[in-house]
C-alpha cells in the first residue's frame, strides 16, 4: 500500500513541475511579446516625430529666432546627436514617464494626459456599454429572426451607422436635443457654475459626484455626457449588432444547432446557450476593438461637443506643432491598444477551454 502511494506521489511531482514550467514559459513569452511590442511602438512614435515636417526647435522659439538661440536650443534638445542616440534618450525618458513639456500648457505632457484622459475614458466606456447592452441583443435577435422585421431594422441601423459621419450626427443632435428641445445640456463636461464642487478621485466626474453625494453636479454631468455618449454609442451599436448578427448566422447554420432543435430543446436555450456560447470568443475581439477605437477615435465627437478629452488635446497639439504632446498622446493610445489586446487574450483562456 505504501509503495502504491509513493509511486503516485512520484508521478505527481513531475506533473506539478511541468505545470509550473509551462506557466513560467507562458509568462516569459507574454513578457517578451509585450516588450517587443512596446519597443516597436516607441520606435514608431520616434520616427513620426522625426519625419513630420515640423521643426521642434522653431516650435519652441518661433520663426524669428536668432541663429545662436536656434543652435543652443538644438543642442539642448539633443538633435545634434546620432539618431540611434536620440532614440535611446527618447526611449529612456518615455519609460520613466517623461514626455517633455507641452508648448501649449507649459506643463509636463504626462500631467496633461492625466488631466484629460479620464474624460475620454468615461465617454468611451459609457458608449461601449451602450453598444453592449443594445447592439449584442439586437444582433442575436436579428440572426434568430433572419429576414424578419427585426432583422431588417438591425441592418438599417448598421447601414446608417456606417454611412453617416459622426460630426454631422453630433451637430444634428445638438441642434435638435439642445438648441430646440432643451432636453440635454450643451457642449462641455460640466456647467461653469459647478466647476470645482467635486474633488477628482477616480477621474470619472459621474463617479466622483456620486461618491461625494453632490447630486446636482451628477445630474448636470449626466445631462452633458448623455448626448455625446449616445452618438458614439450609436456607432458602437451599429458595429456590434452587425458583427454579432454575422457570427450568429454562421453558428445557427451548423449541424449541432439542427440537432439541438431536433431533440426538442427550447429555442431560447439553442440560441443563447449553444449558438451564442460559441461566438463569445470572437465577440470579445470585436468588443475590444470597439473600445479601443472609441478611446482613440472620438476626436471629432470631442471637438463637436467641446469635450475636454484626449482627442481634443491631441488635435490642439497637432494644430500648434506641439510635438511633445502629440508623441506622448500617441504613445498612451498605443499602450491602451496593447493593454486591451493582452486583456482579450486573457479572457480567451477564461471563456474557451481549448486555448488553455
Amino acid at each position: 500500500m505504501s509503495t502504491h502511494v509513493s509511486s503516485i506521489h512520484v508521478r505527481r511531482m513531475p506533473l506539478a513541475r511541468h505545470s509550473v514550467l509551462r506557466i513560467a514559459l507562458r509568462a516569459l513569452r507574454w513578457g517578451v511579446t509585450l516588450a517587443i511590442t512596446f519597443l516597436g511602438l516607441l520606435a514608431l512614435t520616434f520616427v513620426i516625430g522625426r519625419e513630420l515636417p515640423m521643426d521642434p526647435v522653431l516650435a519652441v522659439l518661433g520663426d524669428r529666432a536668432p541663429a545662436a538661440a536656434y543652435a543652443a536650443e538644438r543642442l539642448a534638445l539633443g538633435l545634434d546627436k546620432p539618431l540611434v542616440t536620440q532614440f535611446a534618450i527618447y526611449a529612456r525618458d518615455a519609460l520613466h514617464g517623461n514626455f517633455g513639456v507641452s508648448l501649449l500648457t507649459s506643463n509636463p505632457v504626462l500631467d496633461d494626459i492625466r488631466r484629460v484622459f479620464p474624460a475620454t475614458l468615461e465617454l468611451a466606456t459609457l458608449a461601449t456599454l451602450i453598444g453592449l447592452v443594445i447592439g449584442v441583443p439586437l444582433g442575436v435577435a436579428a440572426a434568430a429572426r433572419h429576414n424578419k422585421p427585426i432583422d431588417h431594422f438591425a441592418r438599417f441601423v448598421g447601414l446608417i451607422g456606417n454611412s453617416v459621419p459622426v460630426f454631422w450626427l453630433g451637430l444634428m443632435g445638438l441642434l435638435l436635443f439642445y438648441a430646440r428641445l432643451h432636453w440635454v445640456a450643451g457642449p462641455g463636461r460640466l456647467d461653469p457654475a459647478y466647476d470645482g464642487m467635486v474633488d477628482s478621485h477616480t477621474g470619472s466626474l459621474l463617479l466622483d459626484a456620486a461618491l461625494a453625494g453632490e447630486w446636482d453636479v451628477l445630474r448636470n454631468a449626466l445631462s452633458h455626457i448623455v448626448l455625446p455618449a449616445a452618438i458614439l454609442g450609436y456607432y458602437s451599436v451599429a458595429y456590434l449588432s452587425r458583427m454579432t448578427r454575422s457570427f450568429m448566422l454562421e453558428q445557427l447554420s451548423q449541424e449541432y444547432v439542427v440537432t439541438a432543435r431536433a431533440k426538442g430543446l427550447p429555442e431560447r436555450l439553442v440560441i443563447w446557450r449553444h449558438a451564442f456560447g460559441n461566438i463569445v470568443v470572437p465577440l470579445l475581439t470585436v468588443i475590444a476593438l470597439t473600445y479601443s477605437n472609441l478611446l482613440e477615435g472620438s476626436v471629432l465627437t470631442e471637438i463637436v461637443f467641446a469635450w475636454p478629452g484626449l482627442g481634443s488635446y491631441l488635435t490642439n497639439a497637432l494644430l500648434n506643432a506641439d510635438m511633445n504632446a502629440v508623441l506622448g498622446a500617441t504613445l498612451v493610445i498605443g499602450v491602451m491598444f496593447i493593454t486591451l489586446n493582452l486583456l482579450t487574450d486573457a479572457l480567451y483562456r477564461l471563456f474557451d477551454p481549448r486555448t488553455r
